[in-house]
């Protein structure tokens, strides 16, 4: 294993994180005895995996379901001054119960402190205000932290890159998790943000929400030799010292084996991906066209700017990685997740399109002629059943 500065925390961070979204038992809280034997040992063989491997960071969520108790099964028994736990509660309006949901997360872990307490899901400004203001969330972490309860604060966020540059300007979080990785790289500004402010950079599902490449393509597969998809997404991100861990989502203790083929060639990466890269740029520009690839972002309204609340700029994003790398299976789910998805992945789907006057938003592309029609044929090709995340039972 490699491990990284995590920032100013100053932890030896593995560069990839056993996150604990995947494996638990049910997406409600159920007490410890009724969760099967079988499900409880398969955890337990994930996270004997993940430290025989080297991963010494073990993530989760209060709101991960059945994640923490079950993990409160096993943590009390494994080397805790080995171990890097992170567990993650969503910021509300009343600190006291975000405190009270601290305590619970805590209590189900069974353990006196965790290494790394994350705001969960600052995505609006409204989270972002609960989380900084006088008494708000960010001030009663602090006092759990004095308590020991807590050894640094960070957050977790889905937000537009505004908002996460607005959290890590406050310079009250050790550490953030954002998304980052191959197909969507809006956040690097805040990311070099985070590295002005020496914190910890933690990427959250680079091969789930970065493509689904645990099942990619034949295209992207052929793009991407003499690697995987998976392998070269790992490459990539990791290839920037800025980053300092990759999250691995876990269901089977097996999960971690494509991602540690990634750690002898993390010395090979400056000759592995510019081959690489270039390939995939040239697809995208033979599919898409190279003005569309170098300018179709420019000027599009947010969804709050948009009649129907439409993500456009989600929906061609999508429409470009379909067109371009054959991640049909991938757009088809992030579409359909459209009005399920909350703040935490905002818009609905353009199923209203032709009743919408969509004049005065796109005024601002360069392309504004053509996108109602590319908008009507993205809808087309993707709309199908709608997908609920995770957290729902989807």
């Amino acid at each position: 294993m490699h491990y990284r500065r995590f920032g100013r925390t100053e932890l030896p961070m593995p560069v990839f994180s056993c996150g604990g979204m995947r494996y638990q038992h049910a997406w409600k809280d159920l007490p410890a005895a009724d969760i099967p034997a079988a499900n409880q040992r398969n955890v337990e063989t994930i996270i004997e995996r993940s430290l025989a491997v080297g991963i010494t960071h073990i993530e989760t969520a209060r709101f991960y379901g059945t994640s923490e108790v079950q993990l409160g099964s096993i943590l009390p028994h494994l080397p805790r001054q080995q171990l890097i736990v992170q567990t993650k509660v969503e910021p509300t309006a009343n600190p006291r119960q975000f405190v009270e949901t601290v305590e619970r997360s805590l209590s189900l872990l069974n353990l006196d402190y965790v290494d790394l307490l994350g705001i969960h899901g600052i995505n609006t400004p409204d989270h972002l205000h609960w989380s900084l203001r006088a008494g708000g969330c960010v001030e009663a972490a602090l006092k759990l932290r004095d308590q020991g309860k807590i050894r640094f604060l960070g957050f977790s966020t889905h937000a537009p890159t505004s908002v996460i540059e607005q959290a890590i300007a406050s310079g009250q979080f050790d550490y953030v998790n954002l998304h980052w990785y191959y197909i969507f790289q809006d956040n690097w500004p805040a990311i070099l943000a985070a590295q002005q402010q020496d914190m910890g950079v933690f990427i959250i599902s680079p091969s789930n929400k970065g493509g689904e490449l645990y099942n990619p393509p034949d295209k992207l597969v052929q793009l991407c030799a003499p690697v995987s998809p998976l392998v070269f997404n790992d490459l990539f991100c990791l290839s920037h010292p800025q980053i300092h861990t990759l999250s691995i989502g876990a269901a089977q203790p097996t999960d971690f084996d494509e991602h540690l083929k990634t750690l002898p060639l993390l010395a090979q990466a400056a000759d592995l991906l510019p081959p690489i890269l270039e390939r995939l740029e040239a697809a995208a520009i033979a599919a898409l066209g190279e003005d569309w690839y170098r300018t179709w972002h420019q000027g599009l309204p947010s969804p709050a700017e948009t009649p129907g609340n439409l993500n456009i700029p989600a929906m061609l994003w999508l429409r470009n990685l379909m067109l371009a790398f054959d991640l049909v299976d991938f757009a088809k789910s992030r579409y359909n997740l459209f009005e399920n998805g909350g703040h935490w992945f905002p818009g609905a789907r353009a199923d209203n399109l032709a009743n919408l006057d969509l004049s005065a938003c796109l005024a601002r592309s360069p392309h504004r002629a053509i996108l109602p029609q590319i908008l009507a044929e993205t809808h087309d090709r993707l709309q199908g059943s709608p997908v609920k995340r995770l957290s729902q039972g989807g």
